[in-house]
């Protein structure tokens, strides 16, 4: 069975930075797409981000370009979500999730979040001071 976990979540003041982890069991992360999937208290997941293992391309939300990173280590098969100037409007439970490739749909490239095969449970993180 495949199990998909998430660890670095917690309280970060704005401004400041996190570090998401996704691991996982019996895959290689390096051949699928990870993406990063995030809900807010109220409101609907939204996709922040996407690895491409077919071309290597990382697709973002407009909402955090400039601000987060995802990267794969292969040697660790782990992929990262490297979370900087973080505000208030990032307070969210973050999932990490696989599938086979990254999917945008419309004009501006939203992230699809709902064709991943596989999910974590979700890790919190909480911008405040």
């Amino acid at each position: 069975q495949v199990r998909v976990a998430e660890s670095g979540g917690g309280l970060v003041q704005p401004g400041g930075s996190l570090r998401l982890s996704c691991g996982t069991s019996h895959l290689t992360l390096e051949y699928y797409a990870v993406g990063w999937v995030r809900q807010a208290p109220g409101k609907e997941r939204e996709g922040v981000s996407c690895i491409s293992s077919n071309n290597g391309k990382k697709y973002y939300a407009d909402s955090v370009k400039g601000r987060f990173t995802t990267s794969v280590d292969s040697a660790e098969n782990t992929v990262y979500l490297q979370m900087n100037s973080v505000k208030p409007e990032d307070t969210a439970v973050y999932y990490c999730a696989v599938g086979a490739w990254c999917k945008t749909v419309g004009s501006s490239n939203e992230l699809v979040w709902d064709e991943y095969d596989y999910w974590g449970q979700g890790t919190q993180v909480t911008v405040s001071s």
